[in-house]
């Protein structure tokens, strides 16, 4: 399993290289240029069209379930073990680069999203299609339709093999027994080495199950359930993140100290340990870049396959929608997390050679937020438990729209594939939790980078475009 790992980051480390992080950052600060800081000066009016009412266009769903559809993949393991292990791995420093991809990333996630219904289909039967595999086939030209099927390929990999199921499956049974059988004393069987509780199995089956009867409804009952369990569940979240930060307030300010300076290498410096300052920046930077865009999306292409269902003939207005969602995500959710973290000390992440603890995912939230919230930590645990079970079964849910869009495409619309594929989805949640968590992860990882390489090609190319239809927008309200 070590070989297996390693073969794996080796990967991960050239999916995530230095041109991918300057190809996802340049995307989002060209956009951010081209569309006049769209994210720092109609931010007030994207949250207040979140609620506005709009039946007359066509379209399959309204923005407000849109939206929670979205948030619905992207609300989940990321922002409770995602951050953690961005943390164990990469150091405080990984937070400051997540805000910095999420900035940039808000303008990527308007422009995807409003180029998505641009582009989008409707079929004859009346459903949607659309997502970056129709903005590059239509935007870029038919030419181009192999980057479209390459894109495809890798989101029905990403759904299937890594955002979309074992990572959130995983997170799920870890909480759970951290909570239910901390001391791994319950064990129901050993598979390649490895021991696995009752906790995990029950955990894992009930999941697979509540799953499946959602996923068999289609789009229209996952986005039922989208918009009934994605508010709930954030605001129970932000309510013990800010309860974590309240009580915690005069720490504050030393925690983003601590973050600046890991993030630009000088806690490194100051050490006299010049040979170790690159790699801590560079370390940082990837890692925050990668579980940035683990967490809330943008520039991944994911968000617009729903957001191109939407009940709409005004392209911009949903693309404003959608970009609070990596607000919402990252800039709040996420740091949330991440301070609380680093608040509860580097004797939780730091390796042992060190004098840490060595905890990653989410058994470093979990410890971090039972340290700095005090009590027997028993409770935390278990809403935390709660609160990362409602986001990963949510992004279950929300990935497998995606992929099988995806794989819709890819077959010309052969829908009995399509249904076909929803069993095989299930089937891999069910067998998600005996990968480990690094290995899950890494698999993420990978296939994240893949999807973005192609979505951010086309958003370069089509920028103006977007720049254009962004001012007529504007230039007639």
């Amino acid at each position: 399993m070590e070989k297996f790992d390693n073969f794996l980051n080796s990967i991960d480390n050239i999916v995530w290289g230095i041109p991918t992080i300057v190809l996802i950052l340049a995307t989002g600060l060209i956009l951010t240029i081209r569309c006049r800081g769209i994210q720092f000066t109609k931010t007030a009016l994207a949250f207040k069209n979140i609620f506005k009412k709009n039946n007359s266009g066509k379209g399959e769903l309204s923005g407000f379930a849109a939206l929670c559809t979205a948030l619905s993949a992207t609300i989940g393991t990321g922002n409770i073990v995602g951050v953690a292990t961005a943390i164990a791995a990469g150091g405080p420093g990984a937070l400051f680069w997540m805000w910095i991809a999420a900035i940039l990333g808000t303008a990527t996630k308007y422009a995807e999203c409003m180029l998505a219904i641009k582009y989008r289909e409707i079929k004859p039967d009346g459903h949607i299609l659309g997502g970056p595999f129709y903005t590059i086939e239509k935007g870029m030209g038919a030419k181009w339709k192999w980057l479209a099927k390459l894109f495809a390929l890798f989101g029905v990999m990403a759904g299937l093999l890594g955002i979309g199921t074992m990572t959130q499956i995983t997170g799920i049974t870890s909480a759970a027994a951290n909570v239910f059988d901390p001391h791994n004393v319950h064990i129901a069987f050993n598979f390649a080495g490895s021991d696995y509780s009752w906790s995990t199995v029950i955990g894992g089956l009930a999941v697979t199950f509540f799953a499946a009867l959602v996923i068999i409804g289609g789009i229209r009952r996952i986005s039922k359930v989208a918009a009934f369990v994605v508010p709930f569940m954030a605001i129970t979240y932000v309510f013990l993140g800010l309860s974590a930060l309240i009580m915690n307030a005069t720490k504050i300010p030393y925690a983003f100290e601590l973050i600046f300076k890991s993030a630009f290498g000088m806690k490194a410096l100051a050490g006299g340990a010049m040979g170790f300052v690159f790699k801590q920046i560079t370390d940082a930077m990837q890692k925050g870049i990668a579980r940035g865009i683990f967490s809330n999306e943008a520039g991944l292409g994911s968000a617009p396959i729903a957001a191109s269902a939407v009940q709409t003939d005004e392209p911009v207005e949903q693309g404003l929608v959608n970009m609070t969602g990596t607000i919402i995500d990252t800039l709040i959710i996420c740091t949330m997390t991440g301070l609380s973290i680093v608040i509860a000390g580097g004797d939780l992440w730091n390796s042992p050679e060190i004098g840490g603890m060595g905890l990653s995912g989410v058994a470093l939230t979990s410890a971090a937020f039972s340290k700095v919230l005090g009590g027997d930590g028993c409770s935390v645990q278990f809403m935390l438990m709660l609160c990362l079970a409602f986001f990963a079964f949510t992004t279950i849910l929300g990935w497998d729209y995606y992929s099988e869009k995806c794989l819709e495409y890819l077959t010309n619309g052969n829908m009995k594939t399509v249904k076909a594929y929803r069993w095989l989805y299930i089937l891999v949640i069910a067998i998600g939790p005996y990968f480990t968590v690094n290995a899950v992860f890494t698999i993420a990882d990978i296939t994240n980078g893949l999807m973005a390489i192609p979505n951010c090609i086309s958003l370069l190319v089509l920028s103006g475009v977007t720049a254009k239809a962004t001012k007529e927008y504007f230039d007639k309200c």
